[in-house]
C-alpha cells in the first residue's frame, strides 16, 4: 500500500488541475472590526502580489481579484482555486474567507479543505474575497496559554502568507479517480487484515498503479478508473448497517473567536451548503441555533433569502428548536424554556417550520429535567453524542428512552461514529459499526457530516464518499437522508428500547460547572433579574394597563441565552469572549433594573413608606409571595467574643468560631442536636491543585484533591458587630471572610481578590449526617445522587451541579446548603476522626485555569452561601431567598397578582404571551417530589383559563382540576410536573 498511496499523493493529487491561469489582485486592510460588502468595496485598494504576507491577528484583508475564463475551458471545470495561506488541514480555526461577487452577494466560502469557487462561463470577472485573519489558538494536546485569544495581546504583525490564487480547470476524470482511491483505501485500514475483501482492494489499487502513466495522469485516468470498478461493484449485505447521512457543520456561538466572527462562519458555511444543495438533489442539510440563521437574516438578508428558499424546499432543516445550543447544567429551568420559546417562534415565523427533532450533540452533561422540557416544546426526538467521550463509563445504549425527573420520555439517539464532524470516511463508518449497541434488535444510525466551527461544512469529497458507500462490501450502507425521516425510521424499528433514567452525567469537563466564575454571577444574576422585570411588568400591565416592555425583555432573553451558550457559560472561551459577555452582563443588567424599577413605582405609588418587593414565590419576612409589604424584623443575634474562640446565638443556632475562622460548633437549638462530626473543623477554606491532564478550562481530576491545603490561618479575625471577618492571605490572592447568623442559617459572604494560577477553592462543611445520597436542585426539581463510591459510576461522578440549594440528610433530619453563585459541588460519605459516620458538602467557588484564557478568573469575586437545619422545602425557600433578595421600594403595598394555596406547587414565571394578545402566562410546577394539589387565586379579572405548551399553545387540561367562578384554579400536579397557564384577558 505504501507504493499506491505514494502514487496517489505525489502523482494523483497534484493532476487534479491541470491548467492555471493567473489573475491580477489587489487589497485593502481593515485594520479594525469587521465592515459590511458596500464599505468594503468603496475603498481603496492597492496592488498585492502572491507570497506576500497579509492579516494581522483578527483583522480583515478584502482581496479585489480579476481574471478571464479562456473561451475554450469547459465552465464545469473551471474553478478559481485559493491558498489563503492555510496552516494545516485543520478546518475552522485559521484564516477563513468569504467570496462576493460584484453585485455583494455571497458565493462561496473559503477554508483549507473547500478552497475553490466556482466561475463565470467564459470571459472577464471580477470577485472580492473577504479574507479573516482568525489566529490559531488551537494547539492540540498541548492547551498551553495562549495570548491571541485577547486581542489587545494577539501581536500587530501579519500572519498569513497568500500562496495561491489561480483561474484553474480541474480534471473531472481525476477528481473522480481520486474519490474511489479513497473510498477503498480507506476500507483496507478497516477490514479485517487476513480478509479475501481487503486483499481483492489491495490487488486492484495495485492493478490501478500499474495500468495508469505517472507521467500522463490525465490520460490513463479512465483505465485506472477500471481497474478500480470490479471492487467498487461489490455489494453490501443485507445485515449492513445503515447509516443515514445528514449533512451538518457545529458551529459554536463563541469558543476560540468572538461572537462577531461566529456571525461570518454562519454565513460562509450556509454558502457552501447552498452550492452543494445547487449540485446534489439528495443533498440535505442540517443546522440548529434560531440565534445563527437570525444573525443571517440581519447581516446577510440576500443570503438569508435564499436560505428560506431551501427550507421551503426541503433541503435545509432548522433542527433543535433553540435560541442556541446551550449548556444544560446551570440554565435556570425558565431560561431553558425560553431557549426554546425564541428559538422554536424564530422558525416558525421566520421559515414555518417547527422541528421535532432536539439538538444538542456537543453540551456538557444533560439535565435530567430536559426530557419533560423538550417534549413539552413540542419535540419528540433528540439527538447527541457527548456522553460517548465519559472517560470512564460507556453509556450502554446508542438508541434508548431517555426519562426525566418527572416520568417524561424522550426518543434518544447517539450517533455510534462519536462525533458530530464526520467524513464519511471509512474510519468513521467502521466506527458507528462496532460501536452501536443495538445491534441485533435495530440497523438505522445517523451519521452526521461536514466539517464545523467554519470549517465549510460539508464538502464535495463527502457527497463522493456517500455515492459509492451507498451499497459497497466491507462498509455500512449510507443513505443521504434528514434527521426526520431517520429517527421515524429509528423509533419504529426499535421495538422496545430500552430506558436511561434521570440525568445524563458527562463523565468529562467537569470544571465547566466552575470556570469563569464572572460569567456564572452574570448568568445567574440575569436571571433573577429577568424574573423580577417580567413579573412586576405583568402586574402593572394587569393593574393599571401601562404598556408591557416587550422589545426590552426579549432582547434581555436573547442576550442572556445567547451567553448561555456552551462555550460561553461554562467558561471555555478565549478572554475576548469572556470579556464581551461581563459587558453584556452588566448592559442587561442596568435595562432590566430599570425596568424593575419603574414597575415598582407605579405598582406602589408615591407614599413614602419603606417596604419590601418580594419576587419569589414564597413568603418571606412577613411579605407576600411575589407582592409588596413590610418587612418584619429579623431575628436578634446575641454575638460574643471569648478570647479562644466567637460566638453567635439566634433563637435557632448556637454557632462557635474558632480564631482560625472555622467552625468548632453548630448546635440546632429546637432540637439540641450538633451539626459538625467530632474533631472536625467546619466552613474550611480549601485550596488545591488543579492541573487538568487535558483540556484547562474544561477539566477537573479527581486526583487533584489529594493535594488539598486548609486555609487555617487569617491574618486578621475579629467580632465586626454580630458577626466574624476574617481575612486570608495566599499569594498575592486577599480571601476576605464575613460570616453572620441570620435568621437561623450561619452566612458565608465572600470577597475574593483572586490572583492564583491552577489552584481551586473549595468551601467545605463536614455535617454529622448519615447518608447515602445528596439532593441537588436542577430544573424545576431535584434529583438525588449517591454520593459513596460503590460503582465506577458513583466514583466518576465527583464533581456536580446543584443550583441554589443541596441537600444532606437522614429520615428525618437534614441540612441544606445554598447559594447564590455556585454551580459546582462535590458531596461524599466518609467517617470522622472518631471514627463515627459523616456526610461532608463542598462548594467549588473560583480556579485558575490558563488554556484558553491564561488570565481566566484573575480578579474580584463574591459570593453567599448559607448553611441552616431543615428538609427540602426549606432549602427550596433558601435557594429561592438567595436567589431573589427583598428589593426596597417606597410608596404603599401591592398585593400579588395570584397566591398559590400550597408552597409544593412553586411560580416559576409570570409573564404576559409571547403573542401579545394580552393573555397572561403563569408557569408552575411541581416541587417537592409528590403528587400535590393546591389552589391558585387570581386578584385580577380574567375571561378564561387554560393549559398550554411551553409554546404557548393550548395543551391537554390534566392538571387543570377545577376553574372556580372566574377567580381561581385548583391544580393537581405529578411530582415534578411542569404546567404552563393561559389566562385570557378580557380585552381580547
Amino acid at each position: 500500500m505504501l507504493r499506491v498511496r505514494r502514487f496517489t499523493r505525489f502523482r494523483i493529487e497534484p493532476a487534479i488541475y491541470c491548467e492555471a491561469r493567473p489573475v491580477q489582485v489587489r487589497a485593502w486592510e481593515v485594520n479594525g472590526e469587521p465592515v459590511p460588502f458596500s464599505h468594503a468595496t468603496a475603498q481603496t485598494f492597492e496592488p498585492f502580489e502572491l507570497g506576500a504576507c497579509w492579516g494581522r491577528p483578527w483583522d480583515t484583508v478584502w482581496f479585489e481579484v480579476e481574471g478571464e475564463v479562456p473561451s475554450d475551458w469547459d465552465p464545469s471545470e473551471t474553478e478559481l482555486v485559493v491558498d489563503l495561506g492555510f496552516t494545516s488541514d485543520q478546518p475552522g480555526f485559521q484564516a477563513e474567507g468569504t467570496v462576493y461577487d460584484e453585485n455583494g452577494s455571497i458565493i462561496k466560502a473559503l477554508e483549507p479543505l473547500n478552497a475553490w469557487v466556482p466561475l463565470p462561463d467564459v470571459g472577464p470577472f471580477r470577485i472580492f474575497i473577504e479574507a479573516a485573519a482568525n489566529p490559531v489558538v488551537q494547539v492540540p494536546y498541548e492547551y498551553e496559554p495562549t495570548h491571541v485569544g485577547d486581542k489587545s495581546t494577539a501581536g500587530s504583525e501579519p500572519i498569513y502568507t497568500l500562496r495561491e490564487l489561480s483561474i484553474s480547470r480541474r480534471d473531472l476524470v481525476v477528481w473522480e479517480l481520486l474519490q474511489d482511491i479513497t473510498a477503498l483505501d480507506g476500507l483496507v485500514d478497516v477490514l479485517p487484515v487476513d480478509g479475501s475483501r481487503r486483499a481483492d482492494i489491495i490487488h486492484a489499487l495495485a492493478r490501478m498503479v500499474d495500468v495508469m502513466d505517472p507521467d500522463h495522469i490525465a490520460e490513463t485516468a479512465a483505465a485506472g478508473r477500471e481497474a478500480l470498478a470490479s471492487v467498487l461493484s461489490g455489494t453490501a449485505p443485507e445485515s449492513a448497517l445503515i447509516v443515514s447521512a445528514v449533512g451538518h457543520a457545529h458551529i459554536d456561538c463563541a469558543w476560540l473567536w468572538p461572537t462577531r466572527e461566529t456571525i461570518r462562519k454562519v454565513a460562509r458555511t450556509f454558502s457552501n451548503v447552498l452550492d452543494l444543495i445547487d449540485r446534489d438533489p439528495d443533498f440535505v442539510f442540517a443546522a440548529s441555533s434560531a440565534q445563527q440563521y437570525a444573525w443571517v437574516r440581519d447581516t446577510q438578508p440576500e443570503l438569508f433569502e435564499r436560505i428560506r428558499k431551501a427550507v421551503k424546499a426541503g433541503r435545509i432543516r432548522p433542527v433543535g428548536g433553540m435560541w442556541v445550543e446551550s449548556d444544560t447544567n446551570m440554565p435556570g429551568g425558565e431560561a431553558l424554556v425560553r431557549q426554546f420559546v425564541l428559538g422554536t417562534r424564530f422558525f416558525r415565523e421566520e421559515f414555518g417550520v417547527t422541528s421535532n427533532v432536539g439538538w444538542l450533540p456537543d453540551s456538557f452533561g444533560y439535565s435530567g429535567a430536559l426530557p419533560q422540557i423538550i417534549r413539552s416544546a413540542g419535540i419528540s426526538h433528540f439527538l447527541t453524542q457527548k456522553p460517548s467521550w465519559n472517560e470512564t463509563n460507556p453509556m450502554p445504549n446508542s438508541s434508548f428512552l431517555w426519562e426525566g425527573i418527572d416520568g417524561s420520555r424522550l426518543f434518544t439517539h447517539f450517533p455510534p461514529a462519536e462525533t458530530y464532524n464526520s467524513d464519511l470516511g471509512a474510519a468513521d463508518l467502521a466506527r458507528s459499526e462496532r460501536k452501536f449497541r443495538q445491534k441485533g434488535a435495530a440497523r438505522n444510525v445517523i451519521g452526521l457530516f461536514g466539517w464545523g466551527d467554519g470549517g465549510g461544512g460539508p464538502t464535495r469529497e463527502m457527497l463522493g464518499a456517500a455515492a459509492r458507500k451507498r451499497n459497497l462490501d466491507g462498509s455500512p450502507r449510507v443513505r443521504l437522508s434528514d434527521p426526520e425521516s431517520f429517527f421515524e425510521t429509528a423509533s419504529a424499528e426499535l421495538r422496545e428500547p430500552p430506558v436511561w433514567v434521570g440525568e445524563m452525567y458527562l463523565e468529562l469537563h467537569r470544571g465547566t460547572l466552575i470556570s469563569q466564575a464572572r460569567s456564572k454571577r452574570g448568568n445567574r444574576h440575569s436571571e433573577a433579574l429577568l424574573r423580577q422585570a417580567e413579573l412586576w411588568a405583568a402586574t402593572a400591565t394587569m393593574r393599571f394597563g401601562v404598556d408591557y416592555p416587550y422589545e426590552t425583555l426579549e432582547k434581555a432573553w436573547e442576550t442572556v441565552l445567547l451567553l448561555q451558550f456552551h462555550d460561553i457559560l461554562p467558561g471555555t472561551s478565549i478572554a475576548w469572549v469572556h470579556q464581551e459577555a461581563e459587558q453584556q452582563y452588566a448592559k442587561v443588567e442596568s435595562e432590566l433594573t430599570s425596568v424593575i424599577e419603574r414597575s415598582l413605582r407605579q405598582l406602589s405609588g408615591d407614599g413614602g413608606q419603606i417596604l419590601k418587593a418580594n419576587a419569589g414565590p414564597l413568603a418571606r419576612r412577613g411579605v407576600p409571595a411575589m407582592g409588596v409589604g413590610p418587612e418584619c424584623t429579623g431575628i436578634a443575634v446575641d454575638a460574643r467574643d471569648n478570647g479562644d474562640s466567637f460566638v453567635l446565638i439566634d433563637d435557632s443556632l448556637r454557632v462557635e468560631i474558632d480564631r482560625r475562622g472555622a467552625l468548632l460548633s453548630v448546635v440546632d437549638l429546637a432540637v439540641n442536636r450538633e451539626l459538625l462530626p467530632e474533631g472536625t473543623a467546619g466552613g474550611v477554606l480549601q485550596l488545591f491543585r488543579d492541573t487538568p491532564r487535558e483540556w484547562d478550562a474544561w477539566d477537573i481530576n479527581d486526583e487533584d484533591k489529594r493535594s488539598r491545603k486548609d486555609l487555617l490561618e487569617p491574618v486578621r479575625i475579629h467580632l465586626d458587630e454580630d458577626a466574624v471577618f476574617a481575612r486570608h492571605v495566599v499569594g498575592d490572592t486577599t480571601i476576605d471572610v464575613r460570616l453572620s447568623l441570620v435568621d437561623g442559617h450561619v452566612k458565608y459572604t465572600f470577597d475574593i481578590d483572586w490572583h492564583e494560577s491552577q489552584k481551586l477553592l473549595k468551601l467545605a462543611f463536614p455535617l454529622d449526617i448519615r447518608a447515602d445520597h445528596a439532593t441537588s436542585e436542577i430544573q424545576f426539581g431535584h434529583l438525588h445522587r449517591p454520593i459513596h463510591q460503590n460503582t465506577s459510576w458513583d466514583a466518576a461522578r465527583f464533581e456536580t451541579v446543584a443550583h441554589r440549594w443541596v441537600h444532606v440528610g437522614e429520615p428525618s433530619y437534614g441540612v441544606a446548603i445554598s447559594n447564590d453563585t455556585v454551580y459546582g459541588h462535590d458531596i461524599r460519605n466518609g467517617q470522622s476522626p472518631s471514627g463515627k459516620p459523616m456526610t461532608t458538602a463542598r462548594l467549588s467557588l473560583v480556579r485558575a485555569p490558563r488554556y484558553p484564557d491564561p488570565r481566566a478568573d484573575q480578579g474580584h469575586h463574591s459570593f453567599s452561601v448559607a448553611l441552616r437545619p431543615g428538609g427540602i422545602p426549606e432549602a427550596i425557600a433558601d435557594g429561592y431567598a438567595q436567589h431573589l433578595p427583598l428589593r426596597e421600594v417606597r410608596g404603599t403595598a401591592v398585593a400579588p397578582l395570584l397566591e398559590v394555596s400550597d408552597p409544593s406547587i412553586v411560580v416559576e414565571s409570570v409573564k404576559l404571551a409571547e403573542d401579545r394578545s394580552g393573555d397572561l402566562i403563569v408557569r408552575v410546577y411541581e416541587a417537592h417530589g409528590n403528587r400535590s394539589s393546591a389552589t391558585l387565586r387570581t386578584n385580577y379579572a380574567w375571561s378564561s383559563v387554560q393549559t398550554t405548551d411551553l409554546l404557548e399553545d393550548s395543551a391537554p387540561a390534566v392538571a387543570l382540576r377545577s376553574v372556580i367562578d372566574g377567580t381561581s384554579v385548583d391544580l393537581c400536579l405529578r411530582p415534578f410536573e411542569l404546567v404552563t397557564l393561559r389566562f385570557a384577558s378580557l380585552n381580547r
